[in-house]
């Protein structure tokens, strides 16, 4: 059993009576150096504060350990991961000759989605004789890629597939200009 226990907590740092090495340098809650003193003096200097002694630098020289809520550390970060998510891809279709109201709702639509982080791959599907009127739905494809330029980054250009013209859009990422 406690092999099991073990490398399950692999990737959690050591805390309390855990830390045995000979010296550490400590850290307080507002980050200031406490120096360098023997890890029982540190855990005492925890207890008194009602806190936790925490392996934060695994140094070969001199580990680093800070005084902190391991509790309430351990719960912000399991919030910091449940926050990310992963991009997903919505899809909008439409018609190449789309009244104005339904395009302006497709593309609110796509505008939503991409502030929420998606990407969005939009489609126009071409049934029987429209398939002649192929540039018609790149041109749509076109103008929603300028109707959304300002939250959207065009990753593939309008392109046809078979009976049906795609485009693929996704947020707009953040460049820094030096």
């Amino acid at each position: 059993m406690p092999v099991e226990q073990k490398t399950a907590n692999r990737n959690l740092p050591l805390i309390n009576e855990q830390i045995r090495f000979p010296q550490i340098r400590v850290i307080d809650t507002d980050g200031a150096q406490l120096g360098i003193m023997a890890p029982r003096d540190a855990l005492q200097l925890a207890q008194e504060k009602e806190m936790d002694l925490v392996l934060v630098g695994d140094n070969k020289e001199l580990p680093v350990c800070r005084v902190m809520d391991y509790d309430k550390w351990k719960y912000q970060q399991s919030k910091k991961i449940g926050k990310s998510r992963p991009t997903v891809l919505k899809e909008v279709k439409m018609s190449y000759n789309i009244a104005e109201h339904d395009y302006q709702v497709r593309v609110a639509q796509s505008e939503r989605f991409l502030k929420g982080g998606d990407k969005v791959k939009t489609t126009i599907l071409l049934k029987g004789r429209e398939i002649q009127h192929i540039d018609l739905a790149e041109a749509r494809l076109k103008q929603m890629s300028v109707d959304l330029q300002e939250v959207a980054d065009l990753e593939q250009p309008p392109k046809r597939e078979g009976n049906r013209m795609t485009m693929l859009l996704s947020p707009k990422t953040s460049k820094k200009k030096r």
